[in-house]
């Protein structure tokens, strides 16, 4: 699903990554770990087409993404799902419009919308919110819908940045269900967290990331770090 060849992507000689090569499997999940400006947050960007690396191959679901044309990265964003910290829901629309949303920037039809969004409501939880807005949810049911938006075209791929990050213990493990409940139906996980807990209960595979370098990367590991 992601490949990456000797990558390089630094900034003024500070943070990045340095000739990191790796390689995650089609349905696997991944957590991505280490201290701050570690090269996380370049890492998953890099997938994205957020940034250019300064050498090196990267791949995504088989195709070379190195030099991607402007007009091709659109296509790429469809492959992958993105999940955040703080929500990023627009504030001025249901849970409904929120998830249809990413739907009608595809072009999905209308009839397609109004039978797949309700469906993907019920599998987070949060079809009885359908007509609520953000701003009057929990933090753990604007992050369902916020995963909800993500997976609603189906993609191959959903990156987590710090999706756990606002939530309290219990409504965290919520959420880690859920992504381990999308993973079994196929999708690749790649998930950047601090949370030590998850990680180590989770017994996924765990890719250290420090100073730009990948330090490890265990098939069942643990968090490794001091929290």
């Amino acid at each position: 699903m992601i490949k990456f060849e000797h990558v390089t992507k630094k900034y003024d000689e500070v943070g990045g990554i340095e000739d990191v090569s790796i390689d995650i499997a089609d349905g696997d999940f991944v957590f991505l770990v280490g201290p701050s400006g570690a090269g996380k947050s370049t890492f998953i960007k890099l997938i994205s087409k957020e940034l250019e690396p300064d050498s090196g191959h990267i791949y995504v679901n088989g195709q070379d993404i190195t030099h991607l044309s402007n007009r091709r990265i659109p296509v790429l964003r469809r492959q992958i799902g993105m999940v955040f910290q703080d929500f990023r829901l627009l504030p001025n629309k249901t849970v409904y419009e929120n998830v249809a949303f990413a739907m009608e920037v595809v072009r999905c039809t209308s009839r397609t919308i109004r039978r797949t969004v309700p469906q993907v409501l019920q599998v987070m939880g949060i079809a009885d919110k359908a007509d609520q807005l953000p701003d009057t949810l929990s933090q753990g049911e604007q992050q369902r819908v916020a995963i909800a938006r993500a997976i609603v075209n189906n993609p191959k791929l959903l990156i987590a940045d710090e999706p756990t990050g606002n939530l309290d213990p219990d409504t965290a493990w919520e959420i880690m269900k859920l992504l381990a409940q999308i993973n079994r139906r196929g999708t690749t996980i790649v998930m950047v967290t601090h949370a030590k807990e998850i990680v180590d209960r989770m017994g996924r595979r765990v890719v250290a990331i420090d100073s730009g370098h990948i330090v490890r990367d265990n098939k069942e590991g643990e968090y490794g770090y001091d929290v």
